[in-house]
């Protein structure tokens, strides 16, 4: 029966990347058909899309009574957008982190991350902290668009993967189906085989969202920033981590927790809230100096994430017992 849960596991995992890469690719040409600019599309339709694994999974995690996977993948998640998906490109090639938009972002995540640690100290987190959350998203979404806006005047926004403007409306409508099917699919499998393999092995499901299923669901960010360091782009890496982990605080802890409260862990009040908020701080010498993300400040951040990681395990196992 474990094999059977593992199996579980990596089934749900590859639909997940499978499903919301198909779905990403759709709903991309169906605004560029629309006639909707592919700039506005990027801020919207792919930030939602490429985070769809993380809302699917967080969501079927309430409704299943384990809650503290939601909070895990989250929290988790974030830690390794930074740790992880940043350090790894790194190794291939310079991270750029220029820019006054770029910074005006990430001062955004810093204030997200503030909210949501705020608010899971006052939690158990409700359906008004979840208003709270979904309204300061809308606020951000709005001014992203307001200054997509005003940026564009004519100016050649960069191409977005997978875009053609020509695809035929009856693949477009293939894609986003497929996408629709997969993702609940995905979850589904994803979630249950987790939540079994914890309760075989006694493990607390908020590790287990700490863990295996926070490192899952960043692969398809892991997958892009990796791929545009080997074509010499990764100055994209850092903006897709800060547009996910906004959209990861604000969005799916607002949805989750309007399905249902979220319980917060002592054990995450105590250690990984303040190791997220340490590893969104890290990146602030970076942007400020515009100083680039090299080879070894990338191994830093992988000799961080692994440290997180035998830590976590450590103070998880008394916890648990």
């Amino acid at each position: 029966m474990f094999a059977l849960d593992a199996l579980y596991v990596v089934l749900g995992l590859g639909i997940l990347l499978l499903a919301g890469d198909v779905l990403v690719r759709g709903a991309v040409n169906m605004s560029l058909r629309l006639g909707i600019p592919a700039l506005i599309v990027g801020l919207t339709v792919v930030a939602f899309g490429t985070s769809a694994p993380e809302l699917l999974v967080s969501v079927q995690a309430v409704l299943v009574g384990a809650p503290g996977l939601a909070l895990g993948n989250v929290v988790g998640s974030n830690i390794a957008n930074i740790l992880l998906v940043l350090g790894v490109p790194a190794l291939i090639s310079a991270v750029t982190v220029n820019g006054p938009e770029l910074r005006r972002s990430y001062l955004t995540m810093l204030a997200a991350t503030a909210l949501f640690v705020g608010l899971a100290f006052a939690g158990p987190i409700t359906r008004w902290h979840a208003a709270i959350l979904l309204g300061a998203l809308f606020l951000m979404l709005a001014d992203n668009v307001r200054t997509a806006r005003a940026h564009r005047n004519g100016a050649s926004p960069e191409p977005l993967e997978g875009a053609d403007p020509h695809m035929p409306w009856i693949k477009i409508a293939m894609f986003i189906g497929l996408g629709v099917i997969g993702l609940p699919l995905g979850a589904d499998l994803l979630v249950d085989g987790s939540v079994a393999i914890a309760q075989r092995l006694g493990v607390d499901d908020v590790l287990i969202g700490l863990t295996l299923v926070a490192v899952g669901t960043s692969l398809p960010e892991l997958a892009t920033t990796v791929i545009a360091a080997i074509r010499r782009e990764a100055g994209v890496a850092m903006g897709n981590v800060i547009g996910s982990n906004v959209f990861n605080l604000l969005g799916i802890i607002g949805v989750a927790g309007l399905v249902g409260p979220l319980p917060v862990p002592p054990l995450m009040l105590q250690f990984d809230l303040w190791v997220m908020t340490g590893a969104a701080l890290v990146l602030a010498p970076f942007l400020w100096r515009s100083v680039p993300i090299t080879r070894g400040w990338g191994l830093g951040l992988l000799v961080l994430y692994a440290a997180y990681l035998v830590a976590l395990i450590r103070l998880a196992g008394p916890a648990a017992s």
